[in-house]
């Protein structure tokens, strides 16, 4: 069943102790949209501006990625950022950010989009996706069926009434683990977790970086997966997001979200995560095949097996 995304596209300069990557393509939607497609067919809600170098039929030739949701604004500028990577490749710092179309109006979401059964709101402003959310007609019978978003820190601090609201509409909150301690105000991770659901999402998964993830549910279900041991990380931008392309296109072709699935789908969403990390930008995502993530998600198996 199709899934619709909705977050940033980004001209991007990343720096890791393995080199620099200038001007490259990156964004929320776009590694979503790169991870999700091995799963289910995917469509996209974005903007860019005139300025932007990227052929997006060509980068996503071959997938099934519907850009009918892609807005370019002649008169507007494509989000920009730059960070640098640290040694321990765990630590991030922003460098240089232009907002540029995310600090204008949100995209539309097309009419033939908006059957969409599976929606993921991917980081910005929690406003911004309850605006996006509501487009999608989320109270009728024809709704989706199944909502999940990310956030971060940033908008945990400053505006955390609409993320409350957001939470109340949602059926999934996906974060990680510093910011599910913000949020909750609570370092114990299990506690965290029955705190944000109490908040009112249905599910929450808490990322740990190296140390994997934590999902917890309402009904009282709890699954805690390793990451995949990675040897060499080249560039960790975009991994969370790709993580949720993962989770989410699994969850779409499943048709199914009970918790029997929703930790297959975080096995999956783990796995995808590994290639991106694997090189720079998409590339990781780009030169892989469904055969390549079953492979190593049978590797994951054998190795949290006892």
């Amino acid at each position: 069943m199709s899934l619709l995304v909705t977050g940033s596209i980004a001209i991007d300069t990343v720096k890791t102790p393995h080199g620099v990557s200038e001007n490259c393509i990156g964004g929320s939607a776009v590694y979503f949209c790169m991870a999700a497609s091995f799963f289910a067919p995917v469509r996209l809600v974005g903007a860019i501006g005139c300025d932007c170098p990227f052929d997006f039929k060509k980068i996503f030739d071959g997938r099934n990625v519907d850009l009918t949701g892609l807005e370019i604004r002649q008169h507007s500028k494509t989000f920009r950022w730059t960070g640098t990577y640290c040694d321990n490749m765990d630590d991030r710092k922003t460098d240089y950010i232009e907002l540029n179309v995310l600090a204008e109006d949100p995209p539309k979401v097309p009419a033939v989009f908006k059957d969409s059964k599976y929606v993921f709101l991917a980081n910005t402003t929690p406003k911004l996706q309850i605006q996006l959310l509501e487009q999608i007609n989320p109270r009728s019978s024809r709704g989706p069926v199944f909502v999940a978003a990310d956030t971060m820190d940033h908008w945990i601090k400053g505006h955390l009434d609409d993320l409350k609201k957001l939470l109340r509409k949602i059926n999934c909150l996906i974060i990680n683990e510093d910011e599910a301690e913000l949020l909750a105000d609570e370092h114990n991770l299990i506690k965290a977790a029955e705190k944000i659901l109490s908040m009112g999402t249905e599910v929450v998964v808490i990322k740990k970086g190296q140390s994997g993830s934590l999902v917890y549910d309402v009904s009282g279900n709890k699954f805690i997966l390793p990451a995949y041991p990675a040897a060499e990380v080249i560039d960790p931008t975009g991994a969370g997001d790709s993580f949720a392309g993962g989770l989410m296109g699994y969850i779409a072709q499943a048709g199914k979200t009970d918790f029997a699935t929703l930790k297959t789908a975080v096995a999956y969403g783990t796995v995808i995560a590994s290639f991106t990390i694997a090189d720079f930008s998409i590339n990781g995502l780009t030169s892989i095949k469904r055969e390549d993530i079953n492979k190593r998600l049978n590797e994951l198996r054998k190795l949290v097996n006892f």
